[in-house]
Order: C-alpha cells, then structure tokens, then sequence
C-alpha cells in the first residue's frame, strides 16, 4: 500500500502546483480504491454473513428438533413403562380378593411379577392405618408402619401413586408403585436401574447430558455433569409444561447449551435433555474451513487486483495529462518558434535591401576612383571598398542560409560531397571558434563516396550537432569534426568534443522534444528536429558521453536513399 501511494504522493522539493496536482491524483486513487473494494468486498462479506445467519438458524432448529425427537422418544417410553407396572399392580388387585390374602398368595404373586418385569424388589399388603399386613421380599419389613410417610397419605387420596426415588429402610435409591383397592393398599418396590435403562439416546456428544430430576430438583438417574442421584441437580428445574419444551441458557462455566425437558404424567420425574451444540459447531468449522480460506483468498486476490488496475489506471490517467499538458506547451512553444522564424526572415529580408544598396554605392565609388588617374591615395580606398563589398557578400551569405533554413522548400535528393559539406557548415561557426579560442579539427578520410540525400536537411543537423558541442565546451576547448566510410553502402558523420558531457540519467531523452541540459539557454529541438530527419534521410544517430570527459554523437547515413540503414 505504502509503496503504491509513494508513486502517487508528492516527492520532495516539488513546486506548489505539482504538489497540488499530484495530491489531486492521490485522492481519485484512494477514491477509487475504496469504491471498488466496496462494490467488490460488500456483497462478498454479506453473503458470508447471510450463510453464517443461515447456518445457526438451520443449526438451532436441528438441535431443536434432536431434541423433541429425545425428549419425546424416552418420554414416551418411560411413560409406557411405568404404566405397565401401574397397570400389572392394578390387575392384581382386582383379580384377587386382597382380604383372604396370605403370605403364600402373596409370594405367588410376587413371583410372577419378577418373572413378568424383572426390576421389582418386593411387594406389600398395607391397610387402611398404614400398618404392611403381609410382605414378601428380600427384607424383614412385616408389621412396619407407614402411617407418618407421605407416600402412604398420597396414595390413599390418589388410589394410584409413584413415588420419586429414595433410600429409605432399604438404603439404597428405589421407587415404590402404590396401587389402593378398597380398605388395602399394593405396595410394589421397583429398581431405579429401571429408570437408568429407559433414560439413554445414542450419539450423545461429549458435553451432552440425560437424566430425571424430581419436582424439588433433585436427580432421580445418574447425570454425567450435573451432580450426583439423589443430589440437588446445578440446573434450575423448568416450569410445569404438559408438552415438551426447549430452552437455551448459558451454563455457569459460559458454555451455551440447549435444555429440553418434560414432565411426565401421573409422576413426580421430569426428563430433562441438555445438549451443547458445540460438537456440531466444531463440524461446521471444519466443514466451513475452506469456505473460509477461500473468502480470504478472494478478498487478498481482489484487493491485489483493486490495487494494481486503481494504481495502473490513475497512472495512465496522469501521464495523459501530462501528455496532454505537455503538447499544449509543445504547440505554445512551437508556435512562437515560429513566429521568432517568420520575424527572422523578415529581418533578414530586410537587411538584404540595405546591404544591396551599399554594395551598389561601393561598386560606383570603385568605378569612380579606379577611371581617376591621378586620386590621391587611390589604393588605400580600393582596398577599403573591397572590404566593403567582401563582407556585404559574407552579409548576404548568412542571410541567404538563414531564410534557406526558414523557407519551406520542396525535398530535392542530389548527391553530395559530405566533406565539402561538412567544410562549408563549420563556416557558420568559424567566428565563434575564433573568438572562444576553440580548436576544430577536421578528419576526412580519403575515398569516402558522395551520398544521394537532401543538402538542406543534412546542413541543418550537422549545425545542430555542431552547435550543441561548441555550447559543451569551455572557451579553449577541443571539438573533432570527422567522416568516413563504415562500409561500402554508409558513411558517418563524428562530431566529438571534450566538454562537459551528459549525465547517464538525461542521456535517454537527449531526443525527447523540448529536453534540454543548457537551461533557460536551450529551447530543446534542435536534437528532436535532428533525430527526425535523419530518420526520414534513412540514417540513424548513435550517441556516447561521459560525465567530465565529452560527448560523441555518429550520424550514420547510406549511400543510397533505396538502401536504408537496417
């Protein structure tokens, strides 16, 4: 992140305006990241959470329903059991007249019904003054009274009783099944292992739990988390219920569960059912792991792909504007360059009219003075006049070359003597290398071919690249102005100076138009213009330099114009 802003945020020592526009740029970008990432990641993120939402809804109604099915299933059958015993009690109490039981009736009976059910203990006769007339088990409990039992008061109010788990005489826990007929109540002892076998689901998870409480809370049935058989249960008894309910709490160690429970008909138990969702959660999460990891690959290859095209796109945008800037101030500097032309034709034209006049005037005077025999100092003022009419001549020359560089002329291919031409260019600059004690020495290599080309085109990038080697060096400077043949069909042009030469980082836009190393001094077009017409001559232009030690440019051009250079 932090290096994509760098290519966008202001550097050091940039001007106001640069900074501005380019802080401009910066906020499109972060604009347009941030929408992207929104339209992108949104729908993304809400479809995960629409799944999630999903999930638990799906997840607490598969729980719930698990546990109806639980709760209903050993409900049901704990019901069906209990009443079997209520009802075998209940048929032996009305197929025998219990006043003219004796203890061997009663044993008999006794013994069916363990063969019958097998978890009855022991069975009592007991009056109506809750003294037992007759017992047969495994105990000494004839004659015991249990007048002052609240078990014994129920029954005789109810006519059928079962009673809640307890220890009693046996010590051991037990239940009893009362069953009252006329002035006599039937005493069943049944096993709590009775309860234990009915109170059981398969696949229970590890934290899953299934007991009987009784009303007061305390557990009839083993439990595996919540206390001891007859100890109070840590789960607070639920409300009275005639139909299965389910609840969701959070236990005291922050582990949500969910309690279903019922209380069964005609007894004191409630079947309780407490299952933890946390085995199907940690399901889900393995399940949903690569979902995950590929959300999380989608968003990391998004915000790349976010990133990368914002960053790619809001650069293209800035180098087209500053393209586009850039032309404006091409065209703008374009066109005064060629108003400073037309206004140096039209200087030059107007020269011409002044210089024609003397040459005239000093034409007429050398007539008048050359026919005058006897003038005085007749040679002094020949050779005065002859000056004159020199450097009118040299006046008309450079005016001549410079509307021949202003006017738009046809492409005339002739061919040309590149030495003579290059002799004839270097006249242009001849002062300057005198006034600036410049040496230019000239290397022409014997046998080098005239070339067909355009003498206009080749003069005026000979004079650029002279001109640029006579701005690198210093007054007393050294430049090498050299051709000869690189093979049978080309011929280069060396221009080599010993000046300041060009840095490595500015060497790759020396052609670039309006680039230039001089300054304010430079307008920047004559190696553009120079680059270009070489070009179109079918040559090419090489350029080596070294910081501190000079430059050499290699004007390279074929022989032929119907044989370019490759």
């Amino acid at each position: 992140m932090n290096f994509l802003l760098r290519m966008l945020l202001p550097q050091k020592g940039a001007k106001d305006s640069e900074t501005e526009d380019l802080s401009r740029y910066r906020r499109i970008w972060w604009r347009t990241v941030i929408l992207t990432l929104l339209v992108t990641l949104v729908p993304l993120f809400v479809m995960l959470g629409v799944n999630y939402y999903l999930f638990q809804r799906a997840l607490r109604s598969d729980i719930r329903h698990r546990i109806s099915q639980d709760v209903s299933n050993i409900s049901r059958s704990l019901e069906v059991v209990l009443e079997e015993r209520v009802a075998a009690l209940r048929f032996l109490s009305r197929q025998e007249v219990l006043s003219e039981f004796g203890p061997q009736q009663l044993a008999d009976a006794f013994e069916n019904l363990r063969i019958a059910f097998g978890d009855f203990i022991d069975l009592g006769l007991i009056g109506l003054e809750g003294r037992q007339l007759l017992y047969s088990g495994p105990y000494n409990l004839q004659g015991d009274d249990y007048q002052e039992e609240d078990w014994f008061h129920e029954a005789l109010l109810r006519g059928i009783y079962v009673s809640d788990v307890f220890l009693g005489h046996r010590e051991f826990p037990h239940f009893v099944v009362v069953v009252r007929h006329g002035d006599f109540l039937l005493r069943a002892t049944v096993d709590m292992e009775l309860l234990n076998r009915q109170v059981f689901i398969s696949g229970t998870g590890p934290l899953d739990d299934v007991f009987l409480v009784n009303n007061k809370g305390v557990l009839q049935t083993k439990s595996r988390f919540h206390g001891s058989i007859l100890k109070e249960c840590n789960l607070p008894v639920p409300a009275y219920s005639p139909k299965d309910e389910i609840v969701e709490n959070v236990s005291a160690a922050g582990v949500p569960y969910f309690l279903g429970y019922r209380h069964l008909r005609k007894t004191p138990f409630v079947l309780m059912v407490v299952r933890t969702p946390a085995r199907m959660l940690t399901e889900w999460s393995r399940s949903s792991a690569e979902l995950i990891t590929f959300v999380l690959i989608s968003v990391v290859l998004i915000g790349i792909v976010v990133l990368w095209s914002s960053t790619t796109t809001i650069k293209q945008i800035r180098a087209a504007d500053l393209d586009r800037a850039q032309m404006f101030k091409n065209i703008e500097y374009t066109s005064k360059m060629a108003t400073i032309g037309r206004l140096a034709a039209s200087v030059a034209h107007e020269i011409n009219n002044p210089l024609a006049i003397i040459n005239e005037k000093a034409g007429l005077l050398m007539d008048l003075i050359g026919s005058s025999a006897d003038y005085p100092l007749k040679e002094k003022f020949l050779r005065n006049l002859d000056s004159i009419t020199k450097s009118v001549e040299r006046c008309r020359d450079v005016t001549h070359r410079l509307l021949g560089f202003t006017r738009r002329v046809k492409v005339n291919w002739e061919w040309i003597d590149l030495p003579d031409l290059a002799t004839e260019v270097l006249g242009f600059l001849e002062k300057e290398a005198m006034h600036r004690s410049i040496e230019v020495q000239t290397s022409f290599s014997p046998g080098v071919p005239s070339i067909l080309s355009n003498r206009g085109r080749l003069e005026e990038v000979l004079l650029n690249i002279l001109h640029n080697a006579f701005s690198a060096v210093e007054d007393g400077g050294e430049i090498l102005l050299s051709v000869e043949s690189e093979a049978p069909d080309r011929v280069a042009v060396v221009v080599e100076d010993n000046g300041s030469g060009i840095r490595d980082e500015d060497l790759g836009h020396i052609f670039e138009p309006f680039f230039s190393t001089k300054g304010n001094f430079g307008t920047g077009l004559g190696l553009c213009i120079s680059y270009d017409l070489v070009q179109k001559l079918g040559g090419r232009i090489d350029v080596w330099s070294k910081l501190g030690e000079g430059t050499r440019f290699t004007v390279t051009l074929p022989v032929d114009r119907e044989t370019p250079l490759e």
